[in-house]
Parts: structure tokens; C-alpha cells; sequence
């Protein structure tokens, strides 16, 4: 069995989203979900999904602990669904080309610290942009520069707004990324 980890900072609907695709897998699971956050909304989904969350303190982070718990609990993978906090150096180098980000843009526009979620899609309807969609990518010592492994795309109308474009980004996020974290770990 493959382990997998998922870290949330917020909602968790694309946590949610993972559990669910990957409940009754027979070759893979998630383990638990990590937050930064105490009052995250993703604890509560996890609660009610029945599987263990926990958050972590900036100090946990940076002193080992959090890498210590993946280590002793046999992690395989771990990915970021609406996390807000850059992985460090020591993580990068314990999981190479085991972390994934999933970002609401077609990398590398709209890309970088403090482009997520609603600004976002601001900036891609302010562009007049006629194409959206998601990024998958490996995480390096960079916001949202990693390797790619996965984009898909969605119209952008001239009519729509930022929350249209929204619906449609969370749409292919809900399909495609469970998916595309099967097949990388099935790789590994």
C-alpha cells in the first residue's frame, strides 16, 4: 500500500476530493491531512470523512518534526491542495519528485508568492484572457515554478467573471487531480 499525505491551509474541497477518489483504492490511501492552520475548514471535512488531521506550528515545521511524522509514518507522497506555506529545503530533499501543487492557472502566467485562489482569477479576467485552467507541477525551491506534469484548459468568456472562471478551474481540479496523483504514484 502507498502512502499519501495531503497538506490544506484552507476549505479542503480538493482534499476532500482526494480522500474520496482514493478511499476504497486498492494499492493506495491517504493517510491523514497536515494544516498550518488550527480553524482550516479542512479538519472539519476530515472529521467527517473519518480520516486524522492534525495541525502543525511554524516551529514544528521548520524544526523536523512534521518531516519526522511522514518519515515514521511511511509516506510516499504528499500533496498540496490549497496550501499556502512554501515547502523547506530538508522536505524537497526527503521527497524528490514525490510533491505535487496543483495551481489555478495555466503556469507559468499567473504564477508566484501570493498568486492563489480568487487573485487569481482576478488577474486572468482583468487580462481578458480567453483560457484558463489548472497546472499540476512537481515543488522546487520556487512558488509554483516546478516541473509540470499536467495542465488542462478551460474557456474564458468575455462575459465571465472572476467567480465563473472560478466554477470552471474547480471543475477540472476536481476531475483531473486525484487522476494524475494515481498515476505518479503508481509510478513510483
Amino acid at each position: 500500500m502507498k502512502n499519501i499525505v495531503v497538506f490544506a491551509s484552507g476549505s479542503g474541497t480538493n482534499a476532500e476530493n482526494l480522500v474520496r477518489y482514493f478511499e476504497n483504492h486498492p494499492t493506495m490511501r491517504v493517510v491523514f491531512i497536515l494544516s498550518n492552520k488550527p480553524q482550516a475548514y479542512v479538519h472539519q471535512r476530515a472529521k467527517a470523512l473519518g480520516i486524522p488531521s492534525y495541525t502543525y506550528t511554524k516551529e514544528e515545521f521548520t524544526n523536523g518534526t512534521v518531516l519526522k511524522l511522514l518519515q515514521e509514518n511511511n509516506i510516499d507522497f504528499v500533496v498540496l491542495a490549497g496550501y499556502m506555506v512554501m515547502i523547506d529545503n530538508d522536505m524537497l530533499e526527503a521527497f524528490p519528485q514525490r510533491i505535487v501543487n496543483i495551481h489555478p492557472s495555466l503556469l507559468p502566467k499567473y504564477g508566484g508568492k501570493g498568486m492563489h485562489g480568487d487573485k487569481v482569477h482576478q488577474a486572468v479576467v482583468a487580462a481578458g484572457e480567453t483560457e484558463s485552467g489548472i497546472t499540476i507541477h512537481y515543488l522546487n525551491d520556487e512558488y509554483d515554478a516546478g516541473d509540470v506534469v499536467f495542465q488542462a484548459v478551460c474557456e474564458v468568456l468575455p462575459t465571465d467573471t472572476p467567480d465563473d472562471v472560478a466554477t470552471k478551474v474547480h471543475a477540472l481540479e476536481y476531475e483531473w487531480y486525484p487522476k494524475v496523483v494515481e498515476q505518479l504514484v503508481k509510478s513510483l
